[in-house]
C-alpha cells in the first residue's frame, strides 16, 4: 500500500502529522532523544518558517500540528536529521538495538508514512489538538494532559506553540 503524501498543491498548509518509529519500538524516551526532537523543531522554527500549534512526544511516535512554507521539505529534513542523530545516539548508548533498524546497508528509524492530515476547519484543528494532548492520558502515563512534560498541553513545555 502506498504511503499517503503531502500534495505539492497543498504544500503550504497546516497539517496534523504523525511520525512513528519503525515497528513501534519504544526508543525515543531515553538518552535525551526527546531533546534531539525538540532541538530539531526549534531549528526548523528559526530557519525554515515552521510554526507549531500543538505537539506531543511519546516513547515510539510523535504528533504535530504544524505549518511550514514547504511542508514536504520540513518532513523530509526533520525525519532525515532526527533519524541520523537518534541512530548515532543508539550507537553510543544501546548498540544492540541498531539491528532492529537495519535495512540492507542503512538504518531506518521512522516508518515511511507520516499520516499527513490537512487541517481544513477550526473544528478539525481543535479535534486534533485534543487528540494530541490526551495521548499520554489515554496511554495512562499521566492523569491530566498538562502533566506530560513533552506536550504543548504542559505550560512548562520546552517547545512554545503559536497562538491559534
Amino acid at each position: 500500500m502506498p504511503s499517503i503524501r503531502i500534495s505539492k498543491e497543498l504544500n503550504s498548509q497546516i497539517y496534523f502529522l504523525t511520525f512513528t518509529v519503525k515497528d513501534w519500538c519504544r526508543v525515543l524516551d531515553r538518552y535525551d532523544r526527546f531533546e534531539i526532537l525538540s532541538d530539531s523543531i526549534e531549528y526548523c522554527r528559526k530557519h525554515k518558517g515552521l510554526m507549531v500549534y500543538a505537539y506531543v512526544f511519546m516513547p515510539n511516535h510523535i504528533h504535530l500540528v504544524v505549518f511550514a512554507p514547504d511542508m514536504i521539505a520540513f518532513v523530509r529534513d526533520f525525519k532525515r536529521y532526527t533519524a541520523s542523530k537518534i541512530i548515532e545516539d543508539m550507537y553510543h548508548t544501546e548498540p544492540d538495538l541498531l539491528e532492529l533498524f537495519k535495512n540492507e546497508n542503512r538504518f531506518e528509524l521512522w516508518r515511511k508514512t507520516n499520516m499527513p492530515k490537512l487541517i481544513e476547519s477550526e473544528k478539525y484543528l481543535l479535534q486534533k489538538i485534543n487528540y494530541i494532548h490526551n495521548n499520554p492520558v489515554r496511554k495512562q502515563y499521566v492523569q491530566r494532559s498538562e502533566q506530560w512534560y513533552w506536550s504543548s498541553a504542559n505550560p512548562d513545555s520546552p517547545i512554545k506553540v503559536e497562538i491559534i
